[in-house]
């Protein structure tokens, strides 16, 4: 009997596991590893969506799923036609997880816990013999006649026919020397999908205040979104800042995370629209205190808090405000100004823009052009999604492709 040929896995995440479950699933002559730098598996997964996972989006289309990525949109439109949403819709609920779409389009498990997720996952590498090591890291691979020698740091030497890197994203480019000594590229990382800080932000006293609807414009740049906003003991959160966080990433790492934005709490309304609206107040409810006659569906606090900034008593009636007094309230509504003054990593959701350049991988094997039977997946390609389930989505899809890849190769 021929020897088996083996596929080692560098990652215990997502797309690792989903490169390691399907290969092992799709070839039944190979030997599947997974090795984990970290005494920890899918922890990605265990925390993500507050520990429900996030696992995709409910977009079908995939020109317009693929706009969702600030990095590999093009990629991404090429590999969705393998694998899509859709696909893995059907994938978890053949192993008997279905998953629910919620008001958002976000796309979760049906038993409200990423556990089901991660048991689904453990469950098929179980199925199909996949072994797991943990607390074993990469420092170096190097070309052993056909096949590849993993050096790591405790000493262990592995051997295998075919490598898949699924090791996540590295916050400092010298972490990728090891795959920059086979050849390849590496995009500089930068952070993506955090939060802005507002030191000394009177406004930070309203943390646990969102806005449903927000507008948030990076003053000096092109940069806006509109999305649900949260207000921090630190600063601002929420899918609204998290989505401006990415689309900026590079833009906002060099300004040093320091610049000025201005929020429209009321994003469907103008100036010329709230002057309108203040004199129907004005003669409609012009005794009652403005204080209390909070028309825009704001939270009272907030409402209160824009009242104060713009200088307005807590006895003032809409029939006595002053100009001047109106034109700052329209201001704080629709252009309210906060200087913002670094980041604070989301953790949940955190992701790094950057990676491997993606013109040295094949979209339609995920292998390397530049040297043969290594594979990615993942966050380690130069690839990353707004906040919604586009991550995972990628992990997803370039797991499979590389596994269906590297299974038709050991086959053939």
């Amino acid at each position: 009997m021929q020897n088996k040929k083996t596929l080692i896995v560098i990652g215990g995440g997502a797309a690792g596991f989903f490169c390691a479950v399907n290969a092992a699933r799709m070839n039944s002559d190979l030997k599947v590893i997974i090795i984990e730098k970290t005494g920890k598996i899918l922890s990605k997964i265990k925390v993500s969506g507050g520990g429900r996972c996030n696992v995709t989006h409910a977009c079908f289309e995939i020109d317009g799923m693929a706009r969702k990525y600030p990095r590999g949109e093009n990629f991404v439109k090429k590999t969705f036609h393998q694998f899509f949403t859709k696909d893995t819709v059907e994938w978890f609920e053949e192993r008997g997880v279905r998953l629910k779409t919620e008001a958002d389009r976000r796309m979760f498990p049906i038993s409200n816990s990423s556990q089901t997720i991660i048991d689904c996952l453990i469950n098929e590498a179980n199925k199909y013999r996949v072994e797991i090591l943990r607390n074993v890291q990469v420092e170096r691979i190097e070309k052993l006649n056909k096949d590849w020698r993993l050096h790591t740091t405790n000493g262990q030497h592995l051997t295998a026919n075919y490598v898949c890197v699924a090791s996540g994203g590295y916050p400092k480019t010298s972490m990728f020397d090891w795959l920059k000594n086979l050849g390849h590229t590496i995009e500089e990382p930068v952070p993506s999908l955090f939060t802005f800080n507002l030191p000394s932000n009177s406004i930070t006293k309203l943390m646990g205040v969102s806005v449903a609807d927000a507008q948030v414009k990076i003053a000096g740049t092109k940069l806006v979104e509109r999305a649900p906003l949260l207000i921090t003991h630190w600063g601002l959160s929420g899918p609204c800042v998290l989505r401006l966080s990415a689309w900026g990433a590079r833009e906002l790492k060099e300004k040093n995370y320091e610049f000025s934005i201005l929020i429209n709490w009321i994003p469907a309304e103008n100036e010329t629209s709230l002057r309108e609206r203040y004199q129907e107040l004005r003669i409609e409810t012009g005794s009652q205190k403005i204080i209390n006659k909070n028309s825009f569906g704001l939270p009272q606090r907030l409402w209160e808090y824009l009242i104060y900034q713009s200088g307005i008593t807590e006895n003032m009636r809409w029939a006595d405000l002053p100009a001047k007094e109106q034109k700052k309230l329209i201001g704080n509504l629709i252009a309210y100004e906060c200087l913002v003054k670094g980041k604070t990593t989301f953790k949940e959701e955190f992701v790094t823009a950057g990676g491997i350049k993606l013109s040295e991988i094949d979209f339609n094997t995920m292998q390397s052009k530049i040297v043969p039977n290594i594979f990615f997946a993942g966050e380690i390609m130069d690839v990353d999604g707004i906040t919604g389930g586009f991550n995972f989505q990628h992990a997803w899809t370039s797991g499979f492709i590389a596994a269906k890849a590297i299974s038709k190769i050991t086959s053939g």
